[in-house]
């Protein structure tokens, strides 16, 4: 690496404020796993969002990684937040702005402070130097997007930034199998975790066929490194099934996202606020099972990524 080149990610580096621990973690070549603080201002209600979060960090914990919750604070980009900041983002849920990649520079210039989605996330944990992020599931192409253009800006980033996210597919809510042919267009490695089959977020399989499967952590971390090894490469997604005591039956979820859809064109709803929307009527359909499958699959990919970022820092 060139000195010019050394400085730049310097500079990178120091648009983002790390706490001491991940700072000493990613010194020492330790294992560190950026989570999302979207899922506690958006994702979930709290205090379920609180708990998740928790249990998540706990779930990184117990794999020998450390968590980094990532967030914009006053216009300052963050990886590694302590527990009360967690706590008051999730306290304030809505009123955080949700945050993806376009309004980093926004807030900064702003002063304000913002929820980071999967997109903005991976951006901050690279500029961190953080290489393993996990999340719930992934956005994409959402259904009709023939005629709305509604595409998530999280395909774009996986396609350009250098980070591993774990999540259980893409959120059921979306069009799959458009968001598979996307990422495969992107140039985006999709690794089923013990699976052939792409998860589809609160059911266990969506029928797509996967061509690349890992059954251990040490295999997606040689695959990991050999993607690098390319100058060109981006992100990598690991799609890894919501544990099967929680998972929700396919006729279930389905019946529950058509009328959830009708209602959200009916409301008009738009935009970024479409997701949060159809998250909280699914849990009414479905009485609280979607909630329920959202914190098991959270966690879950957080103790998948903790592995895998430990089997990085290995090598």
């Amino acid at each position: 690496m060139s000195g010019a080149e050394a400085g730049r990610g310097n500079a990178e580096r120091d648009v983002v404020v790390r706490s001491d621990e991940v700072r000493a973690a990613l010194a020492e070549g330790r294992g560190v796993v950026a989570l999302e603080s979207t899922i506690l201002c958006h994702g979930l209600p709290f205090p379920k969002s609180l708990e998740t979060h928790r249990a998540a960090e706990a779930a990184v914990r117990r794999e020998g990684a450390v968590p980094a919750l990532v967030a914009v604070v006053d216009g300052v980009p963050r990886a590694g937040l302590d527990d009360a900041a967690a706590e008051a983002l999730a306290r304030a849920g809505s009123r955080v702005r949700k945050a993806t990649t376009r309004d980093l520079g926004l807030l900064a210039a702003r002063g304000e402070s913002g929820a980071t989605t999967v997109a903005a996330t991976m951006a901050i944990a690279a500029a961190s130097g953080i290489r393993v992020f996990a999340t719930g599931g992934i956005g994409g192409v959402h259904r009709g997007a023939g005629e709305t253009f509604d595409v998530s800006a999280d395909l774009l980033e996986l396609s350009r930034t250098r980070v591993v996210v774990v999540a259980a597919g893409a959120k059921a809510v979306l069009d799959l199998p458009k968001t598979l042919e996307a990422l495969e267009t992107l140039g985006v490695p999709v690794i089923g975790f013990g699976t052939a089959e792409l998860p589809a977020f609160w059911m266990r399989s969506s029928g797509l066929q996967l061509e690349v499967r890992c059954d251990d952590a040490d295999e997606v971390a040689c695959l990991v490194a050999a993607h690098w090894a390319w100058p060109a490469s981006g992100g990598l997604l690991v799609a890894n099934p919501v544990p099967a005591e929680a998972a929700l039956p396919r006729e279930v979820v389905e019946g529950a996202i058509e009328r959830s859809l009708s209602a959200a064109r009916e409301q008009g709803v738009a935009g970024k606020a479409v997701t949060p929307f159809l998250l909280a009527r699914l849990a009414e359909e479905t009485e609280g099972r979607t909630l329920a499958a959202n914190e098991a699959l959270v966690v879950s990919n957080a103790g998948l990524a903790g592995r895998i970022a430990v089997a990085l820092a290995g090598r």
